[in-house]
């Protein structure tokens, strides 16, 4: 459809009719499709996601969740103890603010897997605390300034047949199957509720 006063402009609708998009075109000939390459998109549609794909996800108190977070340019800065441990120190801070119950988390040299009940608020609100908060201490203690966490995170929410003993187990013996450890107690960063051996 053909918006007033501007020739060579056309606007995409919906199957209701809401403008969509503006696509801009050499002439003003009425066309029955918009090719893709034609269209001026929004400098940051290239990264924005599909609502496709978020569609039905929610952040649900009482559900249970995997999420994984990884460090920028998969920088290790976990390897060394300090750093590891300040992790730690914020899994298990956002415990104490009850935003979620943390049933499993290992903090590996260059990511984290953490599986929770989630308490109060949205995944998004605790990750974002958790990676500001943790950022900032790191960078403190490894004497630096910029990005310590990749934007965004990897989460799975955990169904009802799923067993959350085996994913807890599967979580906490990560430095095993990475070889970081030949034994699991000999790795000092992880926590699990239930015996991770069993």
């Amino acid at each position: 459809m053909k918006e007033p006063g501007k020739p060579g402009s056309t606007w995409l609708t919906s199957s209701v009719g809401i403008p969509l998009q503006r696509a801009t075109f050499e002439s003003d000939t009425p066309m029955d499709f918009v090719p893709t390459a034609a269209m001026k998109r929004p400098r940051h549609a290239s990264v924005m996601a599909s609502p496709a794909l978020n569609k039905g996800r929610w952040s649900e108190k009482g559900a249970y969740y995997v999420v994984t977070v990884v460090t920028a340019s998969r920088t290790p800065w976990f390897r060394e103890p300090r750093p590891a441990h300040c992790i730690a120190g914020e899994l298990k801070r956002c415990e104490d603010e009850e935003r979620l119950r943390s049933l499993a988390w290992v903090v590996m040299p260059d990511h984290v897997h953490w599986l929770f009940e989630l308490g109060d608020g949205s995944i998004s609100q605790c990750l974002q605390a958790f990676k500001s908060r943790s950022a900032r201490a790191v960078n403190e203690i490894v004497g630096r300034a910029g990005p310590v966490w990749q934007a965004g995170f990897h989460d799975h929410r955990v169904r009802s047949h799923e067993d959350l003993r085996s994913q807890a187990r599967y979580i906490v013996r990560n430095p095993l199957r990475r070889g970081l450890v030949e034994r699991l107690d000999h790795y000092p960063h992880w926590h699990c509720e239930w015996p991770a051996d069993a």
